[in-house]
């Protein structure tokens, strides 16, 4: 009996799922076809039926919450409404979010894939930059009227949040690492004139991302508390 037509979607989907959680936990280079097709329980020759190579999966898995509207790997407690007019502070929030930083492999891969992407093919450098514009577009289309040029300021806030994330990474010190976010999200939402922008209340509905959304920091302390609106 031949398999529905969904089926073989749905099984690319779950490949691509498995290689975004070990490439974001180990790198590119050092995971194998065998692990990401043991991954979801497929054998290393199902793999050449859905992608010519790893590169090009690869490709692939460089999607974030900007540009795949369902994708699943999100941050607990984290929401952004992207049809929201104050979706800027949204993101710049969410990405710099503690939630984000602890979860690796659900990363953005602009936060955890970065080397491998210079290191790769014209392929995933368009992926890469595809799913960078795209956060550019997001944030520019909430920025308030400055007198600052908008594609550049956002331009400047999407590298400002994706820079300090993958520095934070990087810190043995958890305070500091807890500090730097912090003071990337501060400079990001004073660059959008955000600052004392006060948090959208609107509840989500079914327009919203499950992985991303609305959330209120508490600043007061390193070991910040989140709420959900």
């Amino acid at each position: 009996m031949p398999y529905p037509v969904a089926h073989r979607p749905a099984v690319k989907k779950t490949i691509i799922d498995s290689a975004r959680k070990l490439f974001n936990r180990h790198g590119f280079e050092s995971v194998s076809i065998q692990q990401i097709m043991a991954g979801v329980g497929l054998t290393h020759g199902g793999f050449y039926s859905y992608f010519n190579s790893k590169s090009d999966l690869y490709a692939e898995v460089l999607t974030c919450f900007f540009t795949d509207p369902n994708w699943k790997s999100c941050w607990e407690g984290v929401k952004v409404d992207l049809s929201s007019g104050d979706v800027g502070p949204q993101v710049v929030r969410a990405y710099l979010s503690r939630q984000h930083f602890e979860n690796v492999e659900d990363s953005c891969p602009m936060v955890a894939l970065p080397t491998d992407v210079a290191r790769s093919g014209k392929s995933a450098k368009r992926a890469f930059e595809t799913v960078f514009r795209s956060m550019v577009s997001v944030l520019e289309r909430s920025l308030t009227q400055n007198g600052r040029p908008r594609r550049a300021t956002a331009q400047g806030i999407a590298s400002l949040c994706i820079g300090g994330m993958v520095v934070a990474r990087a810190l043995v010190d958890p305070a500091l690492a807890d500090e730097l976010r912090d003071a990337c999200m501060s400079v990001a939402l004073s660059l959008g004139g955000w600052s004392n922008q006060p948090k959208s209340k609107k509840k989500p509905g079914a327009g919203h991302l499950k992985s991303s959304g609305e959330l209120r920091l508490d600043h007061s302390s390193s070991h910040r508390r989140v709420e959900t609106l």
